[in-house]
C-alpha cells in the first residue's frame, strides 16, 4: 500500500465527521467492482436511519418511525440498478440519474439539473457515482454538487471520470472534510483508498474507520466484472 493511500486512510480515520461518503473502485484480484456508501449523523434525526435492501436497490428508512419529523432528506434510495448501470448517491438524485439515463440522458446531464441540498446554512453537497458496463469512456464516474463559499445562489458541479480501474484501489468522496459548525464541504479530488478482495473485509474495515459516535449505516456492493451480477453487505448501528 502506497504512502498516499496510507495518508488517505489516516485522514478518514481521524475525521470525526466526514458526513456521507462514496467509494468506487476494483478489488485487488480485478474480479469485482466495488461501491461503498455510508451515512453519519450528529443530530437525533440524522441518526434515526437504517439501510434496508430490496432486491437490487437499497433504501433508507427511519429506525424509529414515531420520531421521524421530516423525511425529505432522510428517506431516499442510495442504490439503484438500470441494466448494466449501477448508481449510488447520497439523496434522491439517485432517481434523477436513473430517470435521465432511462430517457437517453447521461450521468452528467442528470446532475446538471440538481444542486446541493436545501438545508441552510450547511447546504450539504450532493455526491454520486456510477459503474456503467456500457460506458466505453470510463470504468466509473464520481460527482459532487456543492455551494460556493456557502452561498445558496452559487453552485459548483465537479465530475471525475476514471478511464481505468486500478486493482486494489477505490476513490473516495465525502460530503464534508470534518466536523464544524457548519461542517466544511469536501474539497479537491476524490482520494485513493485500499480495497480488499473479500466483501466482508471491506465492510468491516471501512466501518471501523468511521467515527464510532457518529457512524450510522454502511453498505458495500460487489459487482462481478464478468457477469454484472452483484452482492451486498449492510451494517446498521441501530437494529
Amino acid at each position: 500500500m502506497g504512502k498516499t493511500v496510507e495518508t488517505s486512510l489516516d485522514a478518514l480515520r481521524n475525521s470525526r465527521y466526514p458526513g456521507r461518503g462514496i467509494i468506487i473502485g476494483r478489488t485487488p484480484d480485478a474480479r469485482h467492482f466495488v461501491q461503498v456508501y455510508w451515512i453519519m449523523g450528529r443530530s437525533a434525526g440524522s441518526r434515526n436511519r437504517v439501510f434496508v435492501a430490496e432486491n437490487e436497490t437499497v433504501r433508507t428508512r427511519a429506525f424509529d418511525e414515531s420520531a421521524l419529523e421530516n423525511p425529505n432528506l432522510v428517506v431516499y434510495t442510495p442504490i439503484r440498478v438500470l441494466k448494466a448501470r449501477h448508481i449510488v448517491s447520497n439523496g434522491d438524485h439517485t432517481d434523477t440519474i436513473f430517470d435521465a439515463i432511462q430517457d437517453g440522458g447521461s450521468f452528467e446531464s442528470a446532475l446538471n439539473t440538481r444542486t446541493f441540498e436545501p438545508d441552510p446554512p450547511i447546504f450539504t453537497p450532493r455526491i454520486a457515482g456510477i459503474v456503467d458496463f456500457d460506458d466505453t469512456g470510463a470504468a466509473y464516474r464520481i460527482a459532487i454538487l456543492k455551494a460556493i463559499a456557502g452561498s445558496s445562489g452559487s453552485a459548483s458541479r465537479q465530475y471525475f471520470s476514471y478511464e481505468t480501474a486500478i486493482p486494489g484501489i477505490g476513490h473516495c468522496i465525502t460530503t464534508y472534510r470534518d466536523d464544524g459548525d457548519p461542517p466544511p464541504a469536501f474539497t479537491g479530488e476524490p482520494y485513493a483508498l485500499e480495497l480488499h478482495d473479500d466483501i466482508d473485509a471491506n465492510r468491516d474495515s471501512f466501518w471501523e474507520l468511521l467515527d464510532e459516535a457518529n457512524r450510522v449505516s454502511l453498505l458495500v456492493k460487489f459487482i462481478d466484472a464478468a457477469s454484472g451480477n452483484s452482492d451486498l453487505r449492510i451494517v446498521n448501528k441501530y437494529r
